[in-house]
């Protein structure tokens, strides 16, 4: 039985589906959940621009008291059935620290809880998304120089990440730190990753911080791994990291993804029991 999704979408999602707040809270319920953190992605800093053809990745900011306002009225409706939490991901964008400090000191006081993600890399001067599209990342691997340079931006970037001082209300969790895989299979490595990975766990460790594990990569062709992949979830659970599964799911029926496999490989709890 799965305890509790600590990542979860919604319509609020421009480039998710129409299911409801209730469609998923509904689903959850048939699947025995105990409880759902909804973490939808949060509006990026007014300065950047979105590199995306459709600029949709991300709430747009005008939706957010709205979102907030109708997950309270959720979460109380079930609370004798799910423990509902309401959440965001948050975008760390390198150079950007200071907008995402003063976003999360305004919207901090109303969450349960939150994620920590990257999903844009600085290279050069410009921006890219890495997860867009087989083919933005195979330019970012150029634009790098390399597959391996293009790993080790993503991976220094996740570990600031980790260390930025993004003010009290910081996201606890760190969200999906293998995503620079999500096309491993079209570009697979020639180079060892996971020792890479491994100052990032470190310095979530110290910084007392916990792991989303992430089965949304199960269900992209390219991947067919969690993030952390099981090679780094070993390291994970060596380290005594705090982890909390997400499904990431974009819609109800990606709700569970890849639960039984991870639940198998590392030591699951709830972000209510880290708070």
């Amino acid at each position: 039985m799965i305890q509790h999704d600590g990542h979860v979408h919604s319509a609020y999602c421009p480039h998710g589906t129409s299911d409801s707040f209730e469609d998923y809270v509904q689903r959850a319920i048939k699947l025995g959940y105990k409880g759902m953190t909804f973490t939808e992605h949060a509006p990026l800093p007014p300065s950047f621009q979105d590199p995306v053809p459709n600029q949709d990745s991300a709430m747009h900011p005008d939706h957010l008291r709205s979102y907030l306002e109708e997950l309270q009225v959720v979460k109380t409706k079930y609370k004798n059935e799910i423990d509902i939490r309401i959440g965001l991901e948050v975008d760390y964008i390198d150079g950007l620290e200071r907008e995402t400090r003063s976003f999360l000191n305004d919207v901090g006081p109303f969450l349960d809880d939150a994620i920590l993600s990257v999903h844009f890399l600085k290279i050069n001067d410009h921006y890219t998304c890495l997860d867009y599209s087989p083919d933005m990342f195979l330019q970012a691997v150029h634009d790098c120089g390399s597959l391996e340079a293009l790993y080790n931006l993503y991976f220094k970037t996740v570990l600031q990440s980790s260390k930025a001082d993004l003010g009290p209300f910081k996201p606890k969790r760190i969200g999906h730190i293998t995503l620079v895989r999500k096309f491993q299979k079209r570009y697979p490595v020639s180079f060892p990753y996971v020792p890479k990975v491994l100052p990032i766990l470190k310095e979530i460790k110290k910084q007392n911080q916990s792991l989303d594990i992430n089965g949304a990569g199960f269900i992209k062709p390219l991947c067919d791994e969690s993030y952390p992949s099981f090679d780094v979830l070993k390291e994970v659970e060596e380290l005594n990291i705090p982890c909390v599964y997400g499904s990431d799911a974009h819609a109800t029926k990606q709700l569970g993804t890849g639960i039984i496999a991870i639940r198998d490989r590392v030591t699951l709890t709830s972000p209510k029991a880290l708070s």
